[in-house]
């Protein structure tokens, strides 16, 4: 019997936890390979995600072109071109334009990766001193509800909970654009990103 209430009472708060988890839908203009995040909440912090996701290096390209992750997250970059390749980035900009510590992770071979683990929330602007025509780029969310925009610049931000937000917008070569959103089941905020 009592095995059977606590089943009972998990499903329940289960199911209204559920219930207070939002939605955050618009379009981003330009459109393709932005990113729409929402801003860090005052009192709330998140655990680092495990997953350890790749960026390659191969075609002389930086390959996804545009990754979103979690501050916290571990990037694993890779070569995979038979040249060596470098990863580095001058520095790390916030949305207010500020400019933090840029890293250099040095040179290596085909088939060797190197991990970083990205701490501080901004766009990194991804570069390989050995070709300077290959850029990449990783925007770093303070908080897990983030999104990429798909081919036509609509995105959509899954179990936000319920509540007001500062909502950022991000595209390459464009600055960043906060609007406030309130999410009560579902909220929507598209921008128009200028140079």
């Amino acid at each position: 019997m009592t095995r059977k209430l606590l089943l009972t009472l998990v499903l329940i708060s289960t199911l209204a936890a559920v219930a207070v988890a939002g939605t955050i839908t618009g379009t981003v203009s330009p459109g393709k390979a932005s990113v729409v995040y929402v801003d860090a909440i005052a009192g709330k912090t998140f655990p680092a995600p495990a997953a350890k996701p790749l960026i390659d290096q191969k075609g002389l390209m930086f390959n996804p072109h545009v990754l979103a992750i979690q501050v916290g997250t571990t990037v694993e970059f890779q070569n995979s071109d038979t040249v060596q390749h470098n990863v580095f980035w001058p520095s790390v900009t916030t949305p207010s334009g500020k400019k933090e510590k840029g890293q250099n992770l040095g040179t290596w071979p085909k088939g060797e990766k190197r991990p970083f683990k990205f701490e501080t929330p901004g766009a990194i602007s991804l570069l390989c001193n050995v070709h300077p025509e290959m850029a990449g780029y990783i925007v770093v969310s303070p908080t897990p509800y983030f999104a990429e925009t798909d081919a036509s610049g609509n995105y959509k931000i899954d179990n936000v909970p319920d509540g007001k937000y500062n909502v950022v917008a991000w595209h390459e070569g464009m600055k960043f654009q906060t609007k406030s959103v309130d999410v009560a089941g579902t909220g929507k905020a598209d921008f128009t990103l200028s140079k």
